[in-house]
Parts: structure tokens; sequence; C-alpha cells
């Protein structure tokens, strides 16, 4: 399981200074690591991880422990990558309960992809750097109003991905209609293998046209033809069941969850 996910990476690598940093640690080695942040409307959440080899020593207990002192009267949410069974047990003992559950699904290139079909007056392009950010970032904040950590992305949080080595614009795919931005697919390759849907978009007055099936298809073309991967993975909310039942239509099947504990 990945220890950490892209927001807390960014985090370190960057070094903003968003949310609270904490350690344990023994020997003079780091054996454990936390990142709180505080939300709209007054969340906090973040997510932790334990050195393997210092585990069952009661690391987890103190970061969790940490992580609701640091979110005072607020609820606490804290991720969990991987629906595993130790977490679970850490978070029961802690007073943790099941909130959230994001699946992990993927699915093989190999295999043929369905037919696309573009609504005839929409336009389809890829992001231009420099160009395209402010448009972009008005098109998320509408598609995705019900989604806090997405729709409240700012141009500070797309700043730093087009920074990161992965960024490539040619994978980014843009739908205009009337020169308007409606609908957008951004994908993302880890380490030259596999292609990542990573995020969809459908500005909400165009729901229903097909739109997003029409661009999830041609970022995967995309991945399977231009960047020549087998394999292809995203992240979606178990309880998003429109999406769920989209990406099951284009072939993906779970894969792997990661669970968020909370308290309140």
């Amino acid at each position: 399981m990945a220890p950490l996910s892209e927001n807390s990476l960014l985090h370190l690598r960057y070094g903003d200074a968003a949310g609270l940093d904490l350690t344990t640690a023994a020997g003079g080695h780091v054996t454990g690591y936390a990142h709180l942040e505080w939300e709209d409307p007054g969340v906090a959440s973040g997510e932790m991880v334990v050195d393997p080899a210092h585990r069952r020593r009661g690391a987890g207990r103190a970061l969790l422990a940490a992580m609701a002192a640091g979110a005072g009267e607020r609820p606490l949410r804290v991720w969990a990558h991987g629906d595993l069974a130790a977490a679970a047990a850490v978070a029961r003992t802690c007073g943790l309960h099941r909130v959230r559950a994001l699946w992990q699904m993927g699915r093989s290139l190999r295999d043929p992809l369905p037919e696309r079909s573009v609504p005839g007056d929409v336009r389809l392009r890829t992001f231009v750097p420099g160009r395209d950010e402010d448009g972009w970032l008005r098109l998320n904040a509408a598609a995705f109003a019900h989604h806090r950590e997405q729709g409240a992305w700012t141009r500070a949080d797309l700043d730093l991905r087009e920074q990161e080595a992965w960024f490539d614009p040619a994978g980014f795919f843009l739908a205009e209609r009337g020169g308007r931005l409606v609908g957008f697919h951004w994908t993302k390759v880890h380490d030259g293998t596999t292609g990542e849907v990573y995020v969809v978009g459908v500005d909400p007055a165009a729901h229903g046209a097909g739109l997003g099936r029409a661009l999830t298809l041609t970022g995967l073309r995309y991945l399977r033809d231009t960047r020549g991967l087998a394999e292809a993975m995203l992240y979606v909310d178990d309880d998003n069941r429109a999406a769920v039942r989209m990406y099951e239509a284009l072939g993906f099947t779970r894969t792997a969850t990661d669970v968020m504990y909370g308290t309140g």
C-alpha cells in the first residue's frame, strides 16, 4: 500500500506551511509520521504511517492521540490506505469509526475499449499551460461543488502539480462548447507502467449527454495508444454510484479500498 496520499507528499516535497506535522522517534530515527489539516466546515483531516519495523509499539496510538489533540473541538478524519485489519483495530482502540471509503478500480488496456461518442457541438483539445489555469479552476469548482477536497483546489494546488515530473499537458483533455469549457479528463502516468484516470469533471449544466464517458475514453485511448500502457486505474468514492456504474460499464473493477475513520 502507498504510505501517503499525493497531498501529503506534495506538502513534504514543497514545504508549504499548511497543517500540522507530527512524528514519533526511537533511537534517533523517525518511526512514524502524521499530517493534519483543517478543512471547511471545521473538520480536521489527515493521515499517518508507521515504520513496519516499529509497529505494535504504540506509535500509531500516540500519533492518533496527537492528531485528536490538534483537532480540538473539530471532528477528526483520518485516512488509512488499504482496508486492513490492523488499521481498523487501531481505529477502534482510539474510538474512531468508518466514515468514508474510496475505491481503487483498474482494468487492462489490452482488452478492447468501448466506442467513443463525442457530442457534435463539443470540441476536444488539450490543456495549454499559462492559459487554461483560471478557466479550468472555475470548471473544477463547479463540477465538484459537492466535493470539498477536489472542488476547493486553488491556483497554488494546480501550480504544484504542474511542477511534478509526471505532469503532461498532452494527457490533459478539455471539452469546449461554444468556446466555453464544459468538461475535462486529466490523466497521470505512474512510473511509466500504469495510467491513471486522475480526475474527470463535467459542468453540471452539461450532464446527461455522455460527455464524462467520452472524455474518459479519450484519456484511456491516449494512455494505451500514445503512451503504450497496458493498465489503467482510478479512485472513486464508493457512494458515488453514478460514477461507479460508468466505470464498471467501461470495464473497471474494484482492486483496493482506502478507508477514512473519524469521530463525531
